[in-house]
């Protein structure tokens, strides 16, 4: 009877000890309904809306007809023309678009005779899923279509992958993971590093020295981004040797960018330091930020199929802008100078990030 009561006693000094972490609170029942959310509604692996381009050489009325079927389908979403598939190549090459659409001169002619595939479209191959979604729409009927069913000639759309011809899930995987071991370390590392410094006395210290909030940050973000550049060349190494995943692009290019996203990152660490108060509270607020980095940034699931909604919070994440500077680079081939709206932004993000840190730290014990 005694030990039962004992028990009791513990049972109800957890329960309010429970009720006094906020944040262990949140985690119980923020993290559940967060996934439920995330999975029910921002996953969506019936793509629709790709951003698609379209070089209308021939301008007839059949032509013209053919891509407002293709708008019908809403599995494209029309952002804009060009002249030539060269121009279409430009815009596959610095992202712009998934999918370009190239109408031959001839167009009419080719779905009559059906000797040749009459238009063509060039995808995006370095996510495998938009790949399978154009030959999903290679394979649908189109009202104007004369080929005979059943007959060897060729289907009215040809489907040319640039990137990833092979369809290798390496080559789509292996870049993106860059970006979620980067961010799970690099904010971990450094979300409990001011708290780690409280817990351990070490502010004791710091509180008797003329080190500034800002000095204090940047001495704890430098040490990390040495780490998060050799982890950079690890991953490199691995995926080159054992999956043979390309670097087309510079490889200074690359670190240029993953530099931007470390310090994106571990700023983002450092903000998070600043507000728990004990190693575990930082570790908890660190997945409420890996789980939506992985989700929402186009790792998994192509970004554009997404919601709105959940597209604009995957703008937020670093690892959204990234995982395009990675794929853009290693597998497209562009350069840092075409990728640099997504530069730009993760290094604005660093920025505020860190102020919001330095201005949110205080030299004191409580």
């Amino acid at each position: 009877m005694k030990s039962l009561s004992r028990i009791f006693a513990i049972l109800v000094k957890e329960v309010r000890q429970l009720r006094r972490d906020r944040l262990t609170f949140g985690m119980v029942v923020g993290l559940p309904v967060m996934q439920m959310l995330l999975f029910g509604y921002a996953i969506n692996t019936d793509v629709r809306n790709l951003k698609t381009a379209i070089a209308d050489q021939a301008d007839t009325h059949l032509s013209r007809q053919f891509v407002t079927e293709l708008a019908q389908t809403q599995v494209v979403n029309l952002v804009g023309s060009v002249d030539t598939p060269q121009q279409l190549e430009e815009l596959l090459r610095d992202g712009s678009i998934s999918i370009g659409v190239h109408i031959p001169h001839d167009f009419d002619r080719r779905v009559v005779d059906r000797t040749r595939a009459a238009s063509h479209l060039l995808v995006d191959g370095s996510d495998p899923t938009i790949l399978g979604v154009a030959n999903q729409l290679r394979a649908m009927p189109f009202g104007f279509d004369a080929g005979s069913a059943g007959t060897a000639a060729p289907q009215l759309i040809e489907v040319r992958p640039y990137y990833n011809p092979e369809r290798r899930t390496p080559v789509n995987i292996v870049p993106g993971l860059m970006g979620v071991i980067l961010t799970m370390t690099m904010i971990l590392f450094t979300a409990v590093a001011i708290v780690r410094e409280r817990e351990r006395g070490n502010l004791e210290l710091l509180i008797n020295t003329p080190v500034s909030s800002a000095e204090l940050m940047i001495g704890k973000v430098v040490p990390y981004i040495l780490i998060g550049m050799l982890q950079l060349a690890l991953i490199l190494a691995v995926g080159r040797l054992l999956f043979d995943v390309p670097v087309r692009g510079s490889i200074l290019d690359l670190y240029l960018a993953a530099f931007a996203f470390i310090a994106a990152n571990l700023a983002l660490g450092l903000f998070i330091s600043t507000a728990a108060r004990t190693q575990f509270q930082a570790m908890q607020m660190t997945v409420f930020i890996l789980l939506p980095s992985i989700l929402l940034s186009g790792f998994m699931f192509p970004f554009e199929g997404m919601p709105l909604v959940a597209q604009w919070l995957g703008e937020a994440l670093p690892n959204t802008h990234f995982i395009r500077l990675t794929r853009g680079i290693m597998l497209r081939e562009a350069s840092i100078g075409e990728l640099y709206r997504d530069v730009g932004y993760l290094l604005g993000f660093a920025l505020v990030a860190m102020t919001g840190a330095a201005l949110r730290f205080t030299k004191r014990l409580d």
